[in-house]
């Protein structure tokens, strides 16, 4: 194969027509370069680039969910059950806690992802709805009714097989201006969206203490059991959980930045250290007990 050296000297021992032949035929070269570039398969046109990863869709300006720990929920606000009977927040409150989520009932998708993600954890632990704790789910759709609200309790439930424990399950509806004042109370902003026929708004759940603060915040529809139960005993004061939580808690922190608990690096070597300490004390009483009956023996 030629070298690039070798290459370069013929071509300069071209003719000046030759030369001037090439010249033109690399210029096409590049121009059809430049034209396919800005172009998609086939000839057609390439697309205009999009938005930046780092701007904000219009339709998502204002839409949040911003933690707001240990700030009370208005527990006067009033609302009506899946039942159509008038309640307020409050008649959820003061024996133990309770994990709370803001969805719409009409909504075609992420809304079912979080009723799901909640009720796939709740499956997985080991309290009981309606006697640990309660679950309460508010509709910010001022046009959901408590017949929606039935229907989709009823089909939940069926579809976790939750409904032994359907007395545990509360689908709230409300007026906007009952819902403004427990989503503002929680941080929790949404917004309309003419294009889609559907609300913008942030996926997440709250658990909240028995006396209405809120105390952790998890995003996402997908909830892990493990990080919900800890949450659950932190905010039920000691009311609920056994010895296996305390210790998990002692393990793991809650982030409230990430919205996730955390290990504890410093507390779970000394739970080690412990526990070394422990089985070695044991070993050794195990031993010198051993020792003193081959002594008795002899």
């Amino acid at each position: 194969m030629a070298s690039v050296a070798e290459i370069s000297w013929k071509a300069w021992r071209l003719s000046p027509r030759r030369f001037a032949a090439l010249g033109v035929c690399m210029l096409h070269l590049a121009f059809c370069i430049s034209v396919r570039a800005q172009t998609g398969p086939a000839g057609m046109p390439q697309e205009a680039p999009g938005p930046a990863s780092t701007v904000t869709p219009k339709q998502l300006e204002n839409v949040t969910f911003e933690q707001r720990l240990e700030t009370r929920l208005p527990l006067d606000a009033a609302f009506k059950d899946e039942s159509g009977r008038d309640v307020t927040l409050g008649d959820y409150f003061g024996k133990r806690p309770v994990v709370l989520a803001f969805v719409y009932y009409s909504c075609p998708m992420l809304c079912t992802q979080v009723l799901n993600g909640v009720s796939g954890a709740v499956k997985a632990m080991p309290f009981t709805v309606g006697e640990d704790f309660d679950v309460v789910y508010v509709s910010f759709d001022h046009r959901d009714t408590p017949q929606v609200a039935a229907e989709k309790k009823a089909a939940q439930l069926a579809d976790y097989h939750q409904g032994a424990t359907a007395g545990g399950w509360h689908y709230l509806t409300g007026t906007e201006a009952s819902i403004a004042r427990a989503t503002s109370a929680a941080g929790f902003s949404y917004r309309w969206d003419e294009a889609s026929g559907q609300f913008a708004h942030v996926s997440g759940v709250l658990v909240v203490t028995p006396d209405g603060r809120l105390s952790r915040y998890f995003y996402g529809v997908e909830y892990s059991p493990k990080e919900l139960r800890m949450a659950l005993v932190e905010s039920g004061e000691g009311r609920i959980g056994s010895a296996v939580d305390q210790l998990l808690l002692y393990c793991y922190h809650y982030d409230p930045a990430a919205g996730r608990y955390g290990v504890i690096a410093m507390n779970v070597v000394r739970l080690g250290g412990a526990v070394t300490l422990v089985l070695l004390g044991g070993f050794i009483w195990i031993m010198r007990r051993r020792e003193r009956r081959e002594s008795y023996v002899v």
